[in-house]
């Protein structure tokens, strides 16, 4: 079945530019395999996790509908969701940060819908519907976390990129899809594995994003709890590998107290990782958070805060003192004492006042950039926002008058007043002029043959982050991703094997057979004689039935294939632990 998008009201509510992201679940499109993947994670992390995951995990698998038996599907995630405030959406494997960071701002999952195969079974680079449904899903069941992931996500989607991030999002994309799909070169994911190791090891500033990626990494995705001598298992990327959430509990992973200095510390998205980090409480986890947000751009400001986003070349905006807001590609800021005087932007740029693009400053009218001086006038202690209109007047800034304002720096603008426009304060936030000349020393910044020049007032930018103020005021619907996830092969053999699964699957369930257990098992040794799973999911059932003939045969067979593909060796004696040593309900 394909589930429809619209199953959640939480949905409705994304603006048009998430909305690109999102693709609808096609409930066919997974296979037996897939689903005897998706069941035997399931039944050794709900056996394992049961003893060292956070207790919200099990709760949360209840609360959220995850089923151990069945991939789940969106529309009974969302329908599940709603009732604790959340929703979920399927993707195509990695999304961009700030993108991720935006849903979860809206209390919205995104969810990649695909499944590893079963040659990753357990840990794969790419995201997956097992790391997204029965890692993060669960968890956000409890109220406390679910804020935090929200509030980070709030925060994070404003944090400034630099194109080097996005330069690493793609390489890491690419690496993922290639090393999930099946049959690639290996000199293909060699020279892409090469390409993602020079990325990360290249000597620059980490950007805001990068390090709230890290933040992200030890939390949401990696994060313990509890103590350093007895921690609990929270993090995504553990719940959902049967392979790592084992390795992490081990001496040989550094277990370090959680706080601020995790934003400075890398990760390898393609290996274990050799140190993982400790909040005592989830409150704790918000607690830095809030500790990062005052040491962005989003609360400081200033010159460092327009200067990043010149680094970064993207949409960005700026806030000045009066909440006037200046969204655009920043291209140039003139500095006078450690502070900027004068911003100027490239190519359409928007001007809002509390997120709400203000009428007559689209992004169409302002066409070919905007800049505009920051800070107090030469000479005069009183700002202009802070100026009554009697002040106004006695300054000469007035309607029908001609002006000439310096301001420090070396800025002036000189030109004849149209009108001035204020905010829902009274103060003045813009001033328009016609006939207008504004120079910087002997450089002119903008000349009257240019039209109206509209001047953003403010003495100081209060903030400064990634994206626009109103997301209406320019078309954000660009994505298009370097990359596709590449779908498994179809073959007569992978057919043949398909239906196999299907058949023990339908005997398990109660619903009958197209062919019997034995002969089942006799193709497999034929004509499959590598797989390891179906052969798993046989002597489960033989042992329900308490066929004691059969059964033999089959242990004898896992036996032979782990000597013959010892890499699965350890799969295979896990599953049968369940199947025989720790048989109890799930």
């Amino acid at each position: 079945m394909s589930a429809p998008i619209e199953s959640n009201p939480l949905i409705d509510r994304l603006p048009k530019h998430l909305m690109q992201f999102i693709k609808p679940q096609d409930y066919s499109d997974y296979t037996p395999i897939n689903q005897a993947v998706w069941r035997y994670v399931m039944r050794k992390n709900v056996d394992y996790l049961s003893r060292v995951a956070h207790s919200s995990y099990l709760d949360g698998l209840k609360k959220t509908g995850i089923e151990i038996d069945n991939i789940p599907s969106m529309y009974g995630m969302n329908r599940i969701l709603r009732e604790i405030g959340w929703a979920a959406v399927a993707v195509d494997g990695f999304i961009p940060p700030n993108a991720f960071m935006e849903f979860q701002a809206y209390n919205v999952l995104v969810i990649a819908s695909d499944i590893r195969q079963l040659e990753h079974i357990e840990y794969t680079p790419a995201p997956d519907i097992i790391h997204e449904g029965a890692g993060h899903a669960p968890i956000i069941a409890n109220p406390e976390y679910a804020e935090y992931l929200r509030r980070f996500g709030e925060i994070g989607c404003k944090a400034i990129s630099s194109s080097h991030d996005y330069e690493i999002y793609e390489a890491i994309r690419l690496l993922s899809i290639l090393k999930e799909a099946e049959g690639t070169p290996q000199e293909e994911i060699d020279a892409i594995e090469k390409r993602v190791d020079e990325l990360q090891n290249q000597a620059v500033e980490p950007s805001e994003m990068a390090l709230i990626r890290n933040l992200h990494w030890w939390t949401v995705e990696y994060g313990l709890i509890g103590t350093v001598e007895d921690p609990k298992i929270y993090g995504a990327g553990l719940l959902s590998s049967i392979g790592e959430s084992a390795w992490c509990m081990t001496d040989n992973v550094i277990k370090l107290p959680y706080d601020l200095e995790a934003a400075y510390q890398g990760f390898d998205i393609t290996k274990p990782q050799p140190q993982l980090y400790v909040t005592p409480d989830f409150a704790f986890l918000s607690q830095v958070l809030e500790e990062f947000a005052n040491k962005m751009a989003l609360r400081i400001g200033g010159l460092s805060g327009v200067q990043k986003l010149i680094t970064s070349k993207a949409l960005g905006t700026v806030e000045l003192s009066t909440g006037i807001q200046v969204s655009g590609t920043f291209t140039n800021v003139i500095e006078n004492e450690g502070k900027p005087v004068y911003i100027q932007t490239t190519g359409k740029t928007a001007l809002s006042y509390r997120d709400k693009e203000l009428v007559g400053h689209s992004g169409d009218y302002h066409s070919e950039g905007f800049g505009s001086p920051i800070g107090k006038l030469v000479g005069i202690n009183l700002a202009i926002e802070d100026m009554s209109p009697r002040d106004l007047k006695a300054y000469d800034i007035y309607e029908g008058l001609r002006a000439t304002l310096e301001f420090e720096g070396d800025i002036k603008v000189s030109g004849e007043i149209i009108t001035g426009t204020r905010n829902i304060q009274g103060k003045i936030i813009i001033i328009s002029f016609k006939d207008c000349t504004v120079t910087h020393g002997d450089t002119v910044l903008f000349q009257p043959e240019w039209g109206i020049y509209d001047m953003a007032v403010g003495k100081k930018v209060v903030s400064a982050y990634s994206g626009p103020a109103d997301v209406s005021s320019f078309d954000l619907i660009t994505h298009v991703p370097s990359s596709k996830t590449i779908k498994a092969k179809k073959s007569t053999e992978r057919e043949e094997l398909e239906g196999l699964y299907q058949n023990i699957r339908s005997i398990r369930e109660g619903k009958g057979q197209t062919i019997t257990i034995a002969n089942t098992f006799e193709k497999v040794k034929e004509s499959h004689p590598n797989d390891w799973l179906l052969s798993l999911e046989i002597a489960e059932v033989l042992n329900k039935i308490n066929d004691s003939e059969l059964l033999p045969e089959v242990i004898a067979h896992l036996d032979a294939v782990k000597k013959e593909r010892p890499e699965v060796a350890h799969l295979i004696d896990g599953g049968l632990d369940l199947i025989f040593e720790k048989e109890k309900a799930i």
